[in-house]
């Protein structure tokens, strides 16, 4: 595939994966998994075929590996970023001392007054180096990036959660722990 298909197809299966599962006619399972097969035969469905070697492509060339398949290959989900319900039994961690969050400069006057806060989506999505976070504000134009003193939440019982493609995830950063302003 090349660069422009494996975009297509992977802004679809985030669409899926992660907001509109009942667009397609999917329905997530426990942790958020979906069957490939299941998922292959949906997307053929609403003219959109996916091949196995496709999906896994996409999967294995993501940079930010935004989906994963299940230790036996049979089922399929997004690592984090749902704006449905979905439990995606993650444990608590331990997070590094900082934290790092890309954003727009747009949102710096709301980020000073609230914070970071999940907007639509379960969680707020930290990244774990400067760069990926540079990668991720990126997408929104000149990228702002700001430091999260994770150690210090955590010292204040904030509960982290590291996704299986290493962003860590957190229900709001309040102001007070946010640097980079």
């Amino acid at each position: 595939m090349n660069t422009k298909q494996t975009t297509r197809l992977s802004k679809f299966l985030s669409l899926h994966l992660r907001h509109r599962p009942d667009a397609i006619g999917l329905t997530l399972q426990e942790g958020g998994w979906v069957n490939v097969a299941d998922l292959l035969a949906a997307c053929a469905a609403h003219r959109t075929p996916i091949t196995l070697a496709e999906l896994t492509e996409i999967v294995e060339s993501c940079d930010k590996q935004r989906f994963a398949f299940d230790a036996d290959g049979t089922r399929i989900r997004a690592q984090q970023g749902h704006s449905v319900e979905v439990d995606l039994q993650l444990l608590p961690a331990t997070p590094p001392a900082e934290l790092y969050h890309g954003t727009a400069p747009a949102a710096l006057p709301a980020i000073r007054r609230e914070g970071l806060r999940k907007m639509n989506r379960h969680h707020v999505h930290l990244s774990p180096d400067e760069e990926t976070a540079r990668r991720v504000g990126a997408r929104r134009g000149q990228p702002i990036i700001l430091t999260v003193d994770a150690a210090a939440m955590h010292a204040a019982s904030v509960v982290f959660y590291e996704s299986g493609n290493g962003v860590w995830l957190v229900d709001e950063v309040p102001p007070q722990y946010l640097g980079g302003l």
